[in-house]
């Protein structure tokens, strides 16, 4: 089944190409177009895709504005396309908060090596993304349950700047949702740590905030931020989530020294390792030219320097996203006694990386989004 895309730019030339680098792929039909985001609301109604691209800057109704009303009305995976700027990056995270599963800089060759893999990495997320909306509404219950309101899911996201957002709804389909397992009776392992590690991908932005944002000032470890994006989106991410959360974040820079109570993002286009023993513990942070080496920065590279400096100390978690990225780094850990913990299935946007951590049985547990800092919390002595 081919996965169904409507394209959203009121660049004709971008539409264009982009409809044509994705028709190349025989796994992908466009089956229409929009020129705004109003008309992107009113084509998603009609024409009922599995996937939408869609600009942030557009007239009439902006990108933002429409992914709103369009997961208020037809929650719909959305694939973002944003200018690498200071703006258009603070543009797509307020995306992602109203709903948006992923993005790519509009010139996507930036963060690939060459043209085929650009090409190759559009079409990818667009039918990774879709599938997960074939598959939930193949699995979604033939007798009609009552949906969200609209106004509910418009509200969720009015005020984003200045409170945590909560974990929009994509389901995809018209079941109600199922209400996350309750973690209250689970108790604390008694093992001792050092370091928090976490790696996450595409829905990674909304599932950290999550998260983080459930911490305490005083948590009493370093956390460790692999999260894939580009080089521009890493400083305004960091700042968003620092404002939002109770802990310090940071994007990490060469030398930090690891201090409880904060959080390193690894700066994207860059790899981020630790270094040292004991109290002098510190970040590496440099670029790695190795071609062979997928994602920059890498969930791998940082998980392996993690188990080199704290052996088994560390309470390594993978969250939503492509690909297998971590599940090499989760190993090394593991050897050495670490704790791996993966999202579950149900609260992925993408089940990838989580997946291969777990089916590589690599995984101590896996546990839904909204459990996880509960958990977390209670594992570490501080909740």
């Amino acid at each position: 089944m081919a996965v169904k895309v409507l394209v959203v730019d009121d660049s004709s030339f971008f539409r264009r190409r982009v409809s044509e680098i994705l028709e190349q792929d025989s796994g992908i039909e466009v089956i229409g177009f929009a020129v705004n985001g109003r008309e992107a609301v009113d084509k998603t109604a009609q024409l009922r895709p599995d996937v939408i691209t869609m600009d942030v800057e557009m007239p009439v109704l902006d990108g933002i504005s429409a992914v709103k009303e369009i997961m208020a009305s037809n929650p719909t995976p959305i694939l973002m396309f944003s200018s690498l700027t200071r703006s258009g990056a603070s543009a797509t995270l307020d995306a992602l908060d109203a709903g948006a599963m992923d993005f790519l800089p509009k010139k996507f060759e930036d963060i690939a090596r060459n043209n085929d893999d650009a090409i190759k990495l559009l079409q990818d997320k667009v039918k990774e993304i879709g599938r997960q909306r074939i598959g939930r509404i193949t699995r979604a219950p033939a007798s009609p349950s009552i949906s969200k309101p609209a106004s509910s899911m418009s509200d969720r996201f009015s005020n984003l700047a200045k409170k945590p957002i909560v974990q929009p709804d994509r389901s995809f389909n018209n079941a109600a949702p199922t209400p996350t397992s309750s973690s209250a009776s689970v108790r604390a392992s008694g093992k001792q740590y050092q370091l928090v590690a976490i790696g996450t991908s595409t829905g990674g932005p909304v599932a950290l905030q999550t998260i983080l944002t459930q911490l305490p000032a005083n948590f009493p470890h370093p956390v460790l931020l692999i999260q894939h994006m580009p080089a521009a989106f890493t400083p305004a991410f960091a700042t968003r989530l620092d404002s939002l959360c109770k802990i310090k974040v940071k994007e990490a820079q060469q030398g930090d020294r690891l201090q409880p109570g904060c959080a390193y993002l690894a700066p994207g286009g860059q790899q981020m390792m630790v270094e040292g023993r004991g109290s002098n513990r510190t970040l590496r942070v440099f670029e790695d030219k190795n071609e062979r080496v997928s994602y920059k920065p890498s969930v791998d590279i940082t998980f392996a320097s993690a188990a080199k400096a704290y052996q088994g100390d560390v309470l390594a978690i993978i969250l939503t996203g492509m690909g297998a990225d971590g599940r090499d780094g989760a190993r090394m850990l593991k050897q050495f006694g670490a704790t791996i913990w993966a999202q579950d299935e149900k609260s992925c946007v993408v089940y990838g990386m989580p997946q291969a951590v777990a089916s590589a049985g690599l995984a101590n547990e896996s546990i839904g989004l909204h459990d996880v800092a509960v958990r977390l919390k209670r594992e570490v002595g501080c909740g």
